[in-house]
Formats: C-alpha cells, sequence, structure tokens
C-alpha cells in the first residue's frame, strides 16, 4: 500500500506544485529549518514519510499522534520548501493492494 500512498501523493504534489502561482494566497513557503521548526513547536508535529516526486521535488508528510494533526511538505529543488496542505484527524495506515484484477 505504501508505493500507491506515495504514487498518489506524489502525484498530488507535482500538481499542486505545478498550480502554486495561481493560487490567491499562495502556499506557506520558506527555509525547510524553519517551516519544520514550527510544526515541531507548534502542532508537537514529527516526519512520518517522505519520498522524491517526479519533478525531482521533496514531498513530507508530518503528523502528530497526539492531536491528530497533519501537513504535507513540498521541498523544490531550489531549495524552497512550503507547506501543501494540513489538516486533522491523520491516521496512518498499512492497508495491503487488493488481489490482481480485482477492484477497491
Amino acid at each position: 500500500m505504501r508505493p500507491l500512498l506515495f504514487t498518489l501523493f506524489s502525484g498530488f504534489a507535482a500538481l499542486l506544485v505545478a498550480a502554486l502561482p495561481a493560487a490567491a494566497e499562495g502556499p506557506a513557503c520558506g527555509t525547510r529549518a524553519e517551516i519544520v521548526r514550527q510544526l515541531e513547536n507548534r502542532y508537537a508535529e514529527s516526519r512520518h514519510g517522505m519520498g522524491i516526486a517526479s519533478n525531482d521535488s521533496v514531498l513530507e508528510i508530518f503528523a502528530s499522534e497526539a492531536s491528530g494533526t497533519f501537513s504535507v511538505l513540498v521541498t523544490l529543488p531550489s531549495g524552497q520548501t512550503c507547506l501543501i496542505a494540513s489538516g486533522n484527524d491523520y491516521q496512518s495506515l498499512a492497508e495491503p493492494l487488493p488481489a490482481q484484477g480485482k477492484g477497491a
């Protein structure tokens, strides 16, 4: 399931990164160190997953199991890090893939 989720998150991240200039307010961007520090201090979130997206960006998922909050960061090849999504009710899943040829 992890490869499927990673592929879905990577595709989602690539779409969001491609749409960044079109956003009205734009995402919260800055140095990775500062954004991670804020996630740790304000929300007690730590990194739960990461991967390399097709556009060579690094996608990271931060979450707090205590509060259920989560944040999705993308670090672009330029080094700029942007918070592209956040929310509540984070759940860590490890579901098996369906049998080949069968729907979900």
